[in-house]
């Protein structure tokens, strides 16, 4: 065989080598933060109840709600955050598992239009390392509201890099959470952060509290810096500089501090940000470089509510 056909052979088994294979590997599905259940224009408080009442018929315990802010980058925003028996079943079967426990819906009105969101049930399932992706969740949450798209990120990410996820080199992991304070009970700790989000102690104060069992209880907080605070670490200050794409991730809120046995902790702040907004910048205009001081502020402030030092 001539050097040439010898070429010309190598050339074809290679390209059928690239050949896709019945029964072969596929390409991993890709998941975003956010999923639109609906928008368009209507009353903004008619769409909240309506929102709240889906979620009831479809079974949802309604446990909090609040309102971030209004008129700062977008007109309108209303936050309503739900369980259901499968939620805290699966919170319970992993270690900080019950930060994925209560769940997220936005009603939000920007731009002349009201639009309904929450997190990806499978997204966050796989960012939080949970043994299901929730998929009973995901079904209830688009029966009640609808599923649009998601978004919240331009090419998605797998399940494979949601699983061991941080943003880069240096940011933390789902694992490297805030340790804010220890107690010798859980009922000790539980009680000194109530007493401090009843205070509304650094500014944060409580929207939910739910006990997934006599030794985890999550709490959900606002957080507003008020005269004289560091705005670092306030809800509105914050959504401000990172949410300023056309569909809005106000359902990144609000915030876990969770209580796990005598321990209080909670996501840091370097690892939260960063799955729920994946394609952020690090530096230039809306990036991760204008809140540099809020993980820091954050951890302050959730220390003294935890009564840390």
């Amino acid at each position: 065989m001539t050097t040439m056909k010898k070429l010309v052979s190598a050339i074809m088994l290679f390209a059928v080598m690239l050949l896709p294979v019945a029964g072969g590997v596929q390409a991993a599905d890709r998941y975003k933060p956010f999923v639109l259940a609906s928008k368009g224009p209507g009353d903004f408080a008619t769409r909240v109840q309506e929102t709240k009442d889906s979620l009831s018929s479809a079974g949802f315990e309604i446990i909090g709600e609040y309102m971030p802010y209004e008129n700062v980058h977008v007109d309108k925003a209303d936050v309503i955050i739900v369980t259901n028996d499968e939620l805290k079943k699966v919170a319970r079967m992993t270690d900080r598992g019950g930060f994925a426990a209560p769940w997220r819906i936005a009603v939000t009105q920007t731009g002349g239009e009201i639009q309904v969101s929450y997190v990806n049930p499978v997204y966050m399932a796989n960012a939080y390392q949970l043994k299901s992706e929730l998929a009973e969740v995901a079904a209830s949450l688009k029966q009640a509201l609808g599923e649009v798209e998601t978004f919240g990120s331009r090419k998605g990410l797998t399940a494979r890099k949601l699983r061991k996820y941080h943003y880069t080199f240096g940011m933390e992991y789902f694992d490297d959470v805030y340790k804010l304070a220890s107690y010798d009970t859980h009922k000790q700790a539980v009680e000194t952060v109530q007493k401090n989000l009843q205070a509304g102690v650094s500014g944060v104060t409580e929207v939910y509290r739910l006990d997934l069992s006599d030794d985890v209880t999550v709490f959900g907080v606002a957080r507003k810096a008020g005269e004289g605070g560091d705005e670092h670490m306030d809800d509105a200050w914050i959504m401000n500089n990172v949410d300023f794409t056309e569909l809005k991730g106000t359902a990144y809120l609000p915030y876990e501090i969770m209580v796990d046995g005598g321990e209080v902790i909670a996501l840091n702040m370097r690892f939260r940000m960063a799955v729920h907004f994946p394609d952020l910048k690090m530096m230039g205009q809306n990036s991760f470089m204008n809140i540099m001081p809020s993980p820091k502020a954050i951890e302050s402030a959730f220390k003294a509510v935890a009564g840390g030092s």
